[in-house]
């Protein structure tokens, strides 16, 4: 592929609007809600100092005594998947055939920051029966820890080496040891003999990309992949290079591993010298995480072509030279779901825009002298979780079924949006689609007791902790079930159109809170009614 450049900064081009209004110091689509004291204020004075100083002390004690209380104890793990197959995982870190320059934008160090040139995802997929790995189990906290460390002390503004010592001694005492409970390069569940008799579809695997949110990496949604791959879906979870992640590796093969620490607006510069406005920052990281996805979509292609040997040869990450190969014909892209979390799900809506300049070059190859289907492939769903607050405007294009589901927090919490409630904003473009799209199929719900961390990993490994800062009250395991119960019946739809469960009922509330009539809260089943509220649904002549 020859070497390419493009230009993020045209509205245009992105289907962006203006960002003027945002703020990216605050990080409101992060996992964790930030304390009021990470947000910084313009020019403070001695005392506001002080006391922030107090606070940030005590936040830190907080966190010291809640990592020797774990220890002590608890000991942090992730539940077990409980589908019908096991879970097989691997780390796939390709290089492109050259650098995609995407903006010019650059550290005051003079290195660029958004040249993407590698991609790097975790494949959770199903595994044969009785699959055994050699290998060990992935780490939940990728190494080294120091730059993770390093990557949260910038996010909360404490980027001093005794902060980043002891983040970094916080995290390998509380999750140091904990261990993704998936088997790494094992087999692919193998063909059902009846189901590929009765359709050539039953022998493909649908397909999720994942975008993570702000301060976020590829492993912290680990079970919820794995709740999904145990059901028979392949799962790519991406690690974007963008500045959201804490800390993150580049390997290439014959260059040193490069690191790449979170860095904002603030940290970066245009080539001569002006700095960089958060409308930039956010039309440029949208941009780069679009152009991620569409190569994780080009990586898996050419599994399903065949090529699972050569991209196992040329994977940085050393995996995959049992399980690729065995990819071939099994991947279903007629059932590919754009999905993301937070400002992976804004990205994942432009991902879904039929005009995307960058799912074209998902047709190209990742390996030398490799032949990669060359027809182009649109996405047949999006799977969207609590779409960014600040992380810049919607797309409105979406050009396929949507089902979009809120934590709790996140619809009850008014904020607003380009002068407009988020949740109104939210609820009007599903139900555009619904009516725009020939499928007519999107759905918008919230889940009931939940918070905007619930469908990562935090509420296993932290529950208490995360029950006191966030409010949520739903059990861990149980919102997970319901959240993965609602995504295989999205999956369902897309296989055969038949809507089912959840996604089979009428609106309940438009507004949150607010049922839409006594007849229709008492025809409600039971069983949801302490868990899930309808915004928008093809069932409802809303």
């Amino acid at each position: 592929m020859a070497s390419s450049k493009m230009h993020p900064d045209s509205d245009d081009e992105l289907e962006l609007a203006s960002l003027a209004s945002l703020d990216s110091q605050d990080a409101p689509d992060a996992p964790l809600a930030q304390p009021k004291w990470l947000q910084p204020t313009p020019s403070p004075s001695f005392t506001t100092t002080v006391v922030s100083s107090l606070r940030r002390r005590l936040w830190l004690s907080l966190l010291l005594l809640t990592t020797i209380s774990y220890l002590v104890f608890h000991r942090p793990a992730l539940p077990a998947y409980t589908g019908p197959h096991g879970v097989g995982t691997a780390d796939i870190e390709l290089a492109l055939d050259s650098p995609l320059n995407m903006s010019d934008i650059q550290l005051g160090s003079g290195a660029q920051v958004f040249s993407l040139k590698t991609v790097l995802f975790t494949l959770y997929y199903p595994a044969a029966p009785g699959a055994v790995s050699s290998l060990p189990q992935h780490e939940w906290l990728s190494r080294p820890i120091s730059l993770r460390a390093r990557g949260y002390a910038r996010f909360a503004h404490v980027d001093f080496a005794p902060i980043r010592y002891l983040f970094t001694f916080a995290l390998w005492a509380f999750a140091g040891a904990v261990r993704i409970p998936a088997a790494v390069d094992v087999p692919l569940v193998p063909l059902d003999k009846e189901a590929q008799e009765a359709s050539a579809r039953n022998a493909r695997l649908p397909v999720v990309v994942f975008s993570h949110g702000m301060a976020s990496s590829r492993t912290d949604y680990s079970a919820l992949f794995g709740e999904l791959a145990s059901r028979g879906i392949v799962v790519a979870a991406l690690e974007h290079r963008d500045g959201s992640c804490p800390g993150t590796v580049i390997k290439r093969a014959n260059h040193p591993d490069y690191p790449v620490v979170h860095f904002a607006e603030a940290d970066l510069q245009t080539p001569d010298g002006k700095p960089i406005d958060t409308p930039t920052m956010k039309r440029t990281q949208l941009a780069f995480r679009e152009a991620e996805m569409w190569q994780a979509v080009r990586t898996l292609r050419n599994l399903d072509a065949g090529l699972g040997a050569a991209i196992a040869a040329n994977n940085t990450r050393n995996q995959g030279s049992l399980a690729f190969d065995q990819f071939k014909n099994r991947l279903d892209f007629d059932r590919l779901i754009m999905a993301g979390h937070s400002y992976g799900a804004t990205g994942a809506l432009q991902a879904l825009d039929p005009d995307s300049p960058y799912s074209r070059s998902s047709a190209s190859a990742p390996i030398p002298s490799s032949i990669s289907p060359s027809s182009p492939i649109k996405p047949a769903g999006g799977l969207i979780l609590d779409p960014g607050k600040e992380s810049g405007p919607l797309n409105p294009h979406a050009a396929a079924p949507l089902l979009v589901i809120h934590s709790n927090t996140w619809s009850r919490t008014h904020t607003l949006f380009y002068g407009r409630p988020h949740f109104s904003t939210v609820r009007d473009l599903v139900l555009d689609v619904l009516h725009r799209i020939p499928d007519h199929a999107a759905w918008f719900l919230t889940s009931i007791g939940t918070a905007h961390p619930t469908v990562t990993d935090a509420p296993f490994l932290a529950p208490l902790l995360l029950r006191w800062t966030t409010g949520a009250s739903l059990d861990a395991h149980e919102a997970l079930r319901q959240y993965v119960y609602v995504a295989d019946d999205f999956v369902t739809y897309l296989t055969n159109k038949t809507m089912a469960g959840l996604l089979h009922q009428k609106v309940t509330h438009r507004d949150y809170g607010v049922w839409v009539s006594k007849e229709r809260q008492a025809e409600f089943p039971e069983k949801w009614k302490k868990l899930w509220e309808v915004h928008v649904s093809p069932e409802s002549d809303a």
